[in-house]
């Protein structure tokens, strides 16, 4: 495990965003763990979280025109990767949207810069996939292109096939897909951790079960 990588997990253990335990997610599978980027809202987590982004995007070696952060967990996780990057001058135009039409003012459902160009996505985490496909279908029927997705958790479940959701919309979209942790991260981690080692045996069986 790379340090970024390493800070990125602790940060989540230390905020509570990443918990464990037995948890009912919204597809109705039982989890041994949750991740919940929202309990990272404070200024001092936020900063963490920002610069384990941006490390993860010089390791990943990404280029990319303009970020795009979706609703709701990415106009925040955008936003404060917009600003680390704009700290050591690389500046990029940044877009999110909103869930409904906006038919007065500005109109649409794209808040800030349209996307142009290569778009890159910022979002917490990647389950089924369903949501990162809502994203990039948006940024396709505004003409940009949707070159990379960046989240802090690939839960590493498999799509609508036997292949993981990730693998699904790098070969649905042509584009790539990274994470800065994944399951396998987390089952690496319980196996040397005495306080989550009892996670262990769970972490595996619903790898087994769901993983692709």
């Amino acid at each position: 495990m790379k340090e970024y990588q390493k800070q990125f997990l602790e940060l989540t253990l230390h905020a509570k965003v990443l918990e464990f335990g037995d948890f009912t997610l919204k597809s109705g599978r039982q989890s041994p763990y949750f991740f919940n980027a929202a309990k990272m809202l404070s200024g001092g987590h936020l900063y963490q979280l920002a610069t384990c982004y941006r490390e993860a995007i010089k390791d990943a070696n990404i280029s990319f025109d303009c970020i795009y952060g979706p609703a709701y967990k990415g106009i925040f996780l955008g936003s404060i990767v917009s600003m680390i990057l704009s700290q050591h001058d690389e500046i990029y135009p940044l877009a999110f949207n909103r869930k409904e039409m906006k038919d007065h003012g500005e109109g649409g459902n794209i808040i800030g810069n349209d996307p142009k160009g290569d778009v890159l996505i910022i979002d917490d985490v990647i389950s089924a996939g369903t949501a990162a496909k809502e994203s990039i279908e948006v940024i396709k029927s505004i003409g940009a292109m949707p070159k990379v997705m960046l989240v802090g958790l690939d839960r590493q479940e498999k799509g609508k096939g036997d292949i993981s959701a990730r693998q699904e919309l790098e070969e649905a979209f042509n584009m790539k897909v990274v994470s800065i942790i994944n399951l396998d991260t987390l089952i690496s981690y319980s196996a040397s951790s005495p306080e989550h080692e009892q996670y262990f045996d769970k972490l595996k069986a619903y790898r087994d079960e769901w993983g692709a």
